[in-house]
């Protein structure tokens, strides 16, 4: 029997006995919790006392001493405990990978039952292979090195599912490698069970850090060799508002976000910005994983928060790749989502390149729905698109362009101001004034002369405009449909007429047989 011994002291010495890097020293399991329902919630409180300090601060997340409380004021203890002693949850019999499915069942359930957003906690496991086949392919040579350690980090890090999937991978390609997992959740209880999830794989939950990491980063100053995150769709950032304009006004490029700002309603750039800012800026580099839903790729005109971000993106030379998934992937949204890399160490030929690949045909259909989620990724197609994009071969799904493809110079066309007398009205220098009512704007690709474009494309229908250089400004938008558009003739009248026709003989037949 230990006495007068700190707890601090004892933790270390269980851990070792057990073998874990935490312990319960409680005589309770749930066989003896059940074998005494007279006393069940005061042992309840004894067993979850018993657990080592490392996970009494994840427990606490849960506060089950109100739910302990509320469950037997309802009679509903005995029988919520008796139900988890009759499922036997030990790792032989259920793996990581169908505990996951696990969670994320019952954050679906619950957060349909609170009107939360579902999408905010988990990502579909198959999307999570896909982003980390896609994340490490490149880096398998590196990977496969005896006794290699890299480090990975999730801002957006929920219940640890990204981060979980992205070790049971590199641990499937090198079982001495090893890698450090980082993350941070603002939602409590998320951040508990990927705690939890961490503490169970023996990786140090202090890696895991609680709160907004756009006002408040909990890594401040890492670096990391990958990032890998799912970042909630068109969320706004009003609440983090004044200390990320403040970073944006102060720092600049110093901190985090000096490329720009966003619309307030999306705050989904200000997450991308923030990933690259925890790249390595060394001969290693950092790669970036992603993803979003179509705005990003498009949002804002020239000059805009939106398009300035796109902009130092793309000039820098980070942008890798982007992915189209299909839609009916996620288990709150149907939306289309893409899948965005990046990285600060391109191979040769991917330099000054983007690859654009459209996905969104790799599904199958699920035999049972999950919400909005009616598709799935199969193994073997992940294989297809990974390998689509480790190919970097223009094709079917496939094509590549240069960077400065995706720009454009938005020019201010102008036409001169008539008086009543309908002559032009001039400045003191006897330039015409422009009228205001006819000012248009063209966006004019980079990849063109402007000066040609507009004799080509403006002068002829309006001879007497000119351009107002001082009001271009260059815009940067990655139209994805436009590049994989491909047309389809429209319906004879003859097929039209025979559809209207069955439909009409549908109709007569179902009201012919309600009257009989």
């Amino acid at each position: 029997m230990l006495k007068n011994t700190s707890i601090q002291n004892v933790d270390p010495i269980l851990n070792a006995e057990v073998g874990l890097s935490f312990h319960n020293r409680s005589k309770f399991d749930f066989d003896k919790l059940v074998a005494d329902p007279n006393n069940l919630a005061a042992n309840l409180r004894n067993y979850i006392n018993g657990f080592s300090d490392s996970s009494r601060e994840i427990i606490e997340y849960f506060k089950f001493e109100d739910q302990i409380n509320r469950l037997e004021d309802a009679d509903l203890l005995f029988l919520v405990i008796k139900r988890f002693q009759e499922i036997d949850l030990h790792p032989s019999k259920i793996s990581s990978m169908e505990m996951g499915y696990i969670f994320e069942e019952l954050i679906r359930k619950f957060a349909e039952i609170s009107n939360e957003t579902a999408g905010e906690h988990f990502t579909p496991r198959e999307v999570i292979r896909l982003m980390v086949n896609l994340l490490f392919l490149n880096d398998r040579d590196i990977l496969t090195q005896e006794g290699i350690v890299k480090t990975l980090y999730d801002v957006c890090a929920g219940t640890g599912g990204m981060l979980s999937v992205a070790e049971e991978y590199l641990k499937e390609l090198n079982p001495k490698a090893r890698l450090e997992v980082f993350g941070q959740e603002l939602n409590p209880e998320s951040y508990a069970i990927c705690r939890a999830d961490m503490l169970i794989k023996g990786q140090n939950p202090t890696n895991i850090k609680l709160g907004n990491s756009l006002s408040n980063d909990g890594l401040e100053n890492h670096k990391f060799d990958y990032c890998l995150t799912n970042p909630p769709f068109g969320v706004e950032w009003k609440k983090a508002e004044k200390q990320i304009k403040d970073e944006h006004q102060k720092k600049g490029f110093g901190g985090r976000f000096g490329a720009g700002l966003p619309r307030i309603s999306d705050g989904s750039l200000l997450f991308l910005q923030h990933l690259v800012s925890k790249m390595k800026q060394n001969d290693e580099g950092s790669r970036i994983g992603i993803v979003f839903n179509g705005s990003p790729l498009f949002s804002g005109g020239a000059g805009s928060g939106e398009s300035e971000i796109r902009k130092w993106i793309i000039e820098n030379d980070l942008l890798e790749a982007i992915i189209a998934l299909p839609d009916q992937l996620f288990y709150n949204t149907g939306i289309s989502t893409y899948i965005w890399m990046l990285t600060n160490r391109k191979s040769k030929e991917r330099k000054g390149k983007v690859q654009l690949v459209n996905a969104v045909s790799f599904y199958q259909k699920m035999s049972k729905s999950l919400g909005n989620k009616r598709n799935e990724i199969s193994p073997k197609q992940i294989e297809e698109i990974t390998q689509m994009y480790g190919d970097f071969k223009p094709g079917e799904h496939s094509k590549l362009f240069n960077n400065e493809d995706f720009g454009y110079s938005r020019i201010t066309i102008e036409r001169p101001l008539l008086d009543e007398k309908g002559k032009m009205v001039t400045d003191k220098k006897g330039n015409p004034k422009p009228d205001a009512s006819l000012r248009d704007n063209e966006n004019v690709p980079l990849t063109e002369d402007i000066e040609e474009y507009f004799e080509r494309e403006v002068l002829p229908h309006v001879p007497d405009a000119w351009i107002d250089h001082d009001k271009t400004k260059v815009g940067y938008e990655i139209n994805f449909t436009k590049y994989f558009y491909q047309y389809k003739p429209l319906r004879s009248l003859e097929e039209i007429r025979a559809d209207i026709m069955k439909l009409e003989e549908e109709v007569f037949n179902e009201v012919a047989s309600v009257i009989s």
